[in-house]
């Protein structure tokens, strides 16, 4: 069985540690863990992950967030996976940082990438893992935001928060959404 798990994030060295790019962060250390590698593909950098008789297709579009649904899409042709097995890794500047929610669909919330994937698929019904990142900006200063890094009193969380998103993903895998949602969502 082949999930299908999209980290949304910007390709290029001055994204690399964004709040905007915590899907891709989360998808590099699962991939470090599991000593595989990305390959620069069609949309997208992929590598596959196995896990308890799964497959996990990790993809980090190469598209950029706004055109995110391009990827996502291309891939799930690609694998045939279907969109229950999809989980889409998303920054969340409406929840705190140290907040991680699985939601097995919702609105787009103003996320460009979220946009761009229901405007794509034409429905919003697809498990979304969100991560929180705070909201700590002035008003009108959004983008600026999550293309920040993170602050240095944030840092020191991060690690323990990519690790509970990765348990995340594997439960995902292997006892559902809603399961999920019981055993992690606080």
């Amino acid at each position: 069985m082949k999930y299908l798990i999209v980290g949304l994030g910007n390709i290029g060295q001055e994204y690399a540690d964004t709040r905007h790019n915590i899907g891709f962060m989360v998808l590099d250390e699962l991939a470090k863990q599991e000593n595989v590698g990305f390959y620069n593909m069609r949309l997208g950098y992929y590598t596959e992950v196995p896990y308890k008789g799964r497959t996990l297709c990790l993809v980090k579009p190469t598209t950029y967030m706004n055109l995110s649904g391009k990827a996502l899409n291309y891939w799930m042709q690609e694998l045939k996976v279907p969109i229950e097995n999809v989980l889409v890794i998303v920054d969340d500047i409406a929840l705190p940082l140290g907040t991680l929610r699985l939601k097995p669909k919702g609105s787009a919330a103003g996320h460009n990438g979220l946009k761009h994937i229901e405007m794509t698929l034409g429905h919003n019904n697809y498990a979304r893992l969100r991560f929180g990142v705070s909201d700590n900006f002035p008003k009108g200063r959004q983008v600026d935001y999550v293309l920040s890094g993170f602050d240095d009193d944030e840092l020191p969380e991060l690690p323990a928060l990519i690790e509970r998103s990765i348990e995340m993903i594997k439960s995902f895998a292997t006892a559902g959404t809603e399961l999920t949602m019981t055993r992690y969502n606080k």
